[in-house]
């Protein structure tokens, strides 16, 4: 008897088995029952993570738009070309992106640089300016869009602070002496036949700019009667133009044409400090003769 009582009644801990299916339900209901418990755990996880991505989204669109709009004030900002003044170079419609971080750094623009600038006191004067509307405002904002407000010009700078910059009905434009050779120039363009200039030297922290299609660009020289006889102030340039980013097709760096990295063409502008310092040791060689001869005389006293 302990023997049947002990086969029909094991003890929990004893058994090896599967355990035993419920009555009325089959191995096939029950293992289908696991799964469907398996699937609503993972539905419920993926709705969870559902709503976490909508709760994060809005703080990953602020962050996206804070860097844009830091992007946009201290790196690089996108302008569009209004006008044929810079053909072939640019495009009207064309857009660039302009590099604003050198210029905090303390850089200023060089010779043959294509610059964005404010104007510089009424080139714009009487130039429609579009009305924007409420998108085309906030995405000009964050930088996502050029400005269609902003009273910017873009040209090409030719000659900066010190340079003594010319140009002859006829002839090339001459910069401390030495003629540019220009093959950024519009077809049919000349170098400045429609209004020649100079010689005049170019005041410090100012610049002297012109258009690449000469004879559809109202640049320095023809502001040359205005409060700043012409030339842009350096504090006035947003920065250097250094890519065409759009339309694809036209996808193309701006970079320095050499005919600004000539020998000599920096000679001219450096060396006129020099002259006032020759003047000067010239002038000190005497006294400093005179003055030993005068302490020798008292010695020998």
């Amino acid at each position: 008897m302990a023997v049947g009582a002990r086969s029909g009644h094991d003890d929990p801990e004893e058994r090896h088995g599967p355990p035993e299916t419920p009555p009325g339900m089959t191995e096939h209901s029950a293992s289908a029952t696991d799964g469907d418990g398996d699937s609503s755990e993972g539905g419920g996880t993926d709705r969870k993570q559902q709503k976490s991505f909508w709760k994060e989204l809005p703080l990953l669109i602020g962050i996206a738009l804070l860097l844009a709009l830091l992007i946009k004030t201290f790196l690089v900002q996108a302008f569009s070309i209004p006008s044929e003044s810079m053909m072939n170079t640019l495009q009207r419609g064309d857009r660039v992106l302009v590099d604003k971080l050198t210029p905090w750094f303390g850089s200023e623009p060089e010779r043959g640089e294509v610059v964005v600038f404010h104007d510089p006191g009424g080139w714009l004067e009487g130039e429609p300016t579009p009305e924007p509307n409420a998108l085309q405002r906030f995405l000009s904002f964050i930088g996502l869009m050029p400005s269609a407000e902003d009273k910017d010009l873009i040209k090409r700078a030719i000659a900066v602070g010190g340079d003594t910059v010319e140009c002859k009905k006829g002839g090339p434009v001459k910069v401390n002496g030495k003629a540019l050779d220009e093959p950024y120039l519009n077809p049919g363009s000349t170098a400045c036949d429609d209004m020649p200039f100079g010689p005049f030297k170019v005041p410090d922290d100012k610049i002297w700019v012109m258009g690449d299609n000469r004879q559809n660009s109202q640049d320095s020289r023809y502001h040359m009667e205005d409060v700043n006889r012409g030339f842009v102030p350096v504090e006035k340039v947003v920065g250097r133009a250094v890519v065409v980013a759009w339309p694809l097709d036209r996808w193309s760096a701006l970079p320095v044409p050499d005919t600004f990295d000539q020998p000599g063409i920096n000679a001219a502008a450096t060396a006129l400090p020099a002259v006032p310092a020759a003047l000067g040791l010239a002038g000190a060689v005497p006294v400093v003769l005179w003055r030993r001869r005068l302490t020798a005389g008292r010695t020998a006293g």
